[in-house]
């Protein structure tokens, strides 16, 4: 007898383009027909839909409208209990609410995935938040994770047992990404002068990004450096930056939005070098492509960024401060836009760490066993 497909149904406070949501898609998109996937948004943005090929089996539902805790609670049991899914995929605090409609309901077959923390709680976790990953947690099929530092958030401060929590690296297809080059064509369609130096940054342009502070720092490099910031992604935090860029003198004219790009391979040929400027990572996947396109890199302290990065870039990563941290920024930004060798020694070194470290095909053997498990009991 043939098994039916099993049914996963992922669970997100928000279905945009950013980290969590397009790695989802690739990931459904790698295992084809293995199983079906429906996908809930909480606040009804399904943006990230035009991501998917049309290929696998895949639905997007109706957002719950949103009437207090209690009422969506009951309205995700109500779901749950039509779907009747194989297993419930949930993603970050945000789609919590599914954790507490499955337990309510004695579901056991949900994989939460925790990939990092939205700006309030950037400097400090709200206690009320780890009180209901301690008492929730422990009752689902597994926890997944991408970093190491998530991994001992899990294990001590939610009190998870190690064996419950699945640490998986994010990962990308190797083979998609050419060396960085300034591809010609692209830099003039992007109106990037040839002869300048592109910094560039890709993510969602949210606060816990901080968009700004790059564009801070940008301002602050030494008048000689011929230089450009060129900056993937869309957000809430776009019309700021847009705003510092116009009306401050250094940065007047050196500064490319490009939006969002569903496909952002080729625009990392433009850039010399990559920058992170956020307030909290984990495990980036702009970082890991980065590295692929053998770009040189500096980040703020982060995540797991600097465990990522080769031990030689550790000066390049900057500790988190309050105004102190854009001054440093600069000066990183400086010394590698002044040297040319060091930026093609640490492009070299970032291409061989994601070669070893970071392919897209061993993220998702991890995936598969563990979504492979979880409908095991369906």
């Amino acid at each position: 007898m043939v098994r039916a497909q099993p049914h996963l149904l992922h669970v997100f406070s928000t279905f945009v383009p950013a980290g969590p949501e397009t790695r989802t898609v690739k990931i459904i998109e790698a295992l084809g027909h293995e199983f079906r996937h429906s996908i809930l948004a909480m606040d009804g943005r399904t943006d990230a839909r035009a991501l998917l090929s049309g290929k696998c089996d895949v639905r997007i539902l109706d957002s719950l409208p949103r009437a207090g805790s209690l009422k969506t609670l009951m309205r995700l049991r109500k779901l749950f209990a039509s779907e009747k899914p194989s297993a419930i995929l949930s993603y970050n605090w945000g789609a919590f609410d599914a954790v507490f409609a499955a337990r309510t309901l004695g579901f056991k077959r949900l994989v939460h995935h925790e990939d990092g923390f939205t700006s309030d709680e950037a400097v400090e976790f709200k206690s009320r938040r780890v009180t209901a990953r301690k008492l929730m947690l422990p009752g689902v099929f597994k926890v997944v994770v991408p970093s190491q530092k998530l991994f001992g958030i899990a294990t001590g401060l939610w009190k998870l047992a190690p064996t419950h929590v699945s640490c998986i690296p994010n990962g990308v297809a190797l083979d998609h990404f050419a060396p960085a080059d300034g591809h010609p064509q692209l830099r003039r369609e992007l109106g990037i002068p040839e002869k300048r130096l592109v910094i560039g940054a890709c993510g969602h342009l949210r606060p816990e990004k901080n968009p700004l502070r790059l564009l801070r720092a940008a301002a602050r490099i030494e008048r000689e450096q011929d230089f450009h910031v060129l900056i993937l992604g869309d957000g809430p935090e776009r019309a700021a930056c847009e705003a510092l860029a116009r009306s401050t003198a250094s940065l007047y004219g050196r500064v490319t939005f490009a939006g969002h790009v569903a496909d952002p391979t080729q625009h990392y040929r433009v850039m010399d070098l990559f920058a992170i400027s956020s307030d909290t990572e984990q495990m980036p996947v702009a970082l890991i492509e980065a590295m692929a396109s053998s770009l040189p890199v500096v980040s703020t302290e982060v995540g797991d960024v600097r465990a990522m990065l080769p031990d030689e870039q550790g000066e390049f990563v900057v500790p988190l401060g309050q105004h102190e941290t854009v001054w440093p920024l600069a000066e990183k930004l400086t010394a590698l836009l002044k040297d040319a060798a060091k930026r093609r020694a640490f492009g070299a070194a970032n291409r061989r760490r994601a070669e070893e470290r970071y392919s897209f095909h061993g993220m998702l053997r991890a995936y598969r066993d563990v979504y492979q498990a979880a409908t095991a009991r369906a």
